[in-house]
């Protein structure tokens, strides 16, 4: 018992080392760009800083989860870990932003496999009944590491430039968080190497859908870029968002013809149960649409109406983050007792509540408290972490059932690259329906001009109007999260379509040989 959860919290670490590099340039970013030459009034030529690490995270797991069915965990973590080095030294010692950008995708096709293969390193060593609880921890390593990515560059960054001056050197501080990645990569290196079963190779089909893997990551590159838009307040897709999401459709109808003749597909259809599983998908996908409405709709709503910075406003969505790691854990633990699809409904239902609360929000809602002095907007937003925490563990393991031992990597990347999809949607979802539901507000508001009347008419007027601009923006938020709380039901409603746990687990589902237990 204790050999296999040293495995698994040595990978879960290195999740979390991960999860912190995705985040960790929020806090850094002017710092990179003034070092790099960008003007300041130039930040969009830097958004390629912040969606390489995603499109890399996202389109590289599907192949390396499969590689890791065929070669054993533990080489590909290793392989990942070393990835992850090579990509944060290459980030580390650019000295443009192109060279920059390619050490952000490395890191990012690295750190992004380390969660899927973990996930299925937990099914490898625990048993179907026990193995949510596990999953659980390792998702909240990962929420962890948004809580505190930006807050750990922000911190190691200012640590190093103290250290500078008291030194007298003079190392751009923002380099040396990522420097710092190699010794602690090769200290997880070392652990998993020590603790990480090799694991027995499949017995089905060998090798490796390298093209089939090719085809589906360029797929979810065309998506990612294609729905990446770094100015939303005047359009919901960049220029390039049609032509992107056009040849990705046509590489999804590529790729489904080449596994059709394919001898080795990336995820072999014998023993599947497709229903459950890509019902499971589906769920993960609407909970990274809650999610993403979450991470950005709460920080506008703080910087629009309750007029706070953007400092101020991250700290209001941290009441969200810090309670999205708690329910992941307890939702791991309580799938242990209780039907997952049980764990998942109540999840996505306590997440529904809590958005239909943020539906009342208003721009007095930081003076607000419900009975016992609960602060209505620091409640509400910690049910819906709460709430959408608890999903994480239950929809991971439905997955790791419903699918043989033997493709286990690559299911667990699904479930990652579906929540990833349902963020990537949601927000532009969420953008068009803002912009569209905003117009519709405003369409027959006029600003008052200073002619023909009197200063003090005009400022009634001016008053007015802010005060009807303000009303349209609150119904704007207040109608985003009803819907979100209407998507929500409708995932607990499918959430109980997911299948029992069975009694008996297929032979293949034990536990690998080689358990260090």
């Amino acid at each position: 018992m204790g050999g296999r959860r040293v495995a698994v919290t040595a990978a879960g670490a290195a999740v979390l080392l991960a999860a912190l590099d995705a985040y960790v340039v929020v806090g850094l970013l002017v710092d990179m760009i003034v070092d790099l030459g960008i003007p300041v009034n130039r930040l969009e030529r830097a958004t390629p800083i912040v969606t390489g690490f995603l499109l890399g995270y996202v389109a590289a797991m599907p192949l390396l989860g499969q590689a890791s069915d065929r070669f054993g965990r533990r080489r590909v973590l290793q392989l990942c870990l070393v990835g992850f080095a090579a990509g944060s030294a290459i980030t580390a010692a650019a000295g443009s932003v192109p060279l920059l950008v390619a050490g952000r995708v490395v890191q990012g096709v690295a750190g992004g496999a380390l969660l899927p293969v973990t996930m299925a390193l937990v099914a490898d060593l625990w048993p179907e009944r026990q193995r949510a609880t596990a999953l659980g921890a390792v998702g909240a390593a990962q929420e962890i590491g948004s809580v505190l990515g930006t807050l750990y560059g922000v911190a190691l960054a200012a640590l190093v430039g103290s250290w500078r001056l008291f030194a007298d050197v003079q190392p751009e501080s923002w380099r040396w968080v990522f420097w710092i990645n190699l010794p602690l990569a090769g200290i997880a290196m070392i652990v998993v190497q020590l603790t990480v079963p090799a694991g027995a190779r499949a017995t089905g089909p060998g090798g490796v859908d390298v093209i089939g893997g090719l085809l589906l990551a360029l797929a979810l590159g065309l998506l990612v870029v294609g729905l990446y838009n770094p100015d939303p307040a005047h359009a919901v897709l960049p220029a390039w968002g049609w032509p992107c999401l056009v040849a990705a459709a046509a590489v999804v109808v590529a790729f489904a013809l080449y596994e059709r003749r394919a001898h080795t597909r990336l995820l072999d259809p014998a023993g599947v149960h497709f229903g459950p599983f890509l019902l499971a998908l589906g769920i993960s996908a609407i909970s990274g649409a809650a999610l993403m409405v979450t991470l950005v709709d709460v920080e506008l709503f703080a910087q629009t109406l309750l007029w706070m910075d953007t400092a101020h406003a991250a700290q209001v969505v941290a009441r969200f983050l810090v309670a999205l790691p708690v329910g992941a854990l307890i939702g791991g633990l309580v799938a242990r007792l209780v039907a997952e699809r049980w764990v998942g409904a109540t999840g996505l239902l306590v997440a529904a509540a809590g958005f239909g609360l943020m539906g009342q929000w208003s721009a007095g809602v930081r003076d607000e408290s419900y009975p016992l002095g609960l602060p209505v907007l620091d409640t509400d937003l910690a049910i819906v972490g709460l709430g959408l925490g608890l999903v994480i563990a239950p929809l991971s393991s439905v997955v790791l059932r419903v699918v043989p031992g033997r493709s286990h990597g690559v299911a667990s990347a699904g479930v990652v690259v579906a929540r990833m999809t349902g963020m990537l949607i949601g927000l532009s979802a969420l953008t068009a329906f803002g912009l569209w539901r905003f117009g519709q507000l405003t369409a027959n508001l006029v600003p008052p001009l200073p002619f023909g009347m009197t200063e003090e008419q005009f400022n009634e007027r001016l008053a007015a109007y802010s005060r009807a601009l303000q009303g349209a923006l609150e119904r704007e938020y207040q109608e985003i999260f009803l819907v979100t709380a209407v998507l929500c039901l409708a995932g607990a409603a499918l959430s109980l379509l997911l299948p029992r746990r069975d009694r008996e687990r297929p032979r293949e589902n034990q536990p690998v040989s080689g358990d260090p237990a």
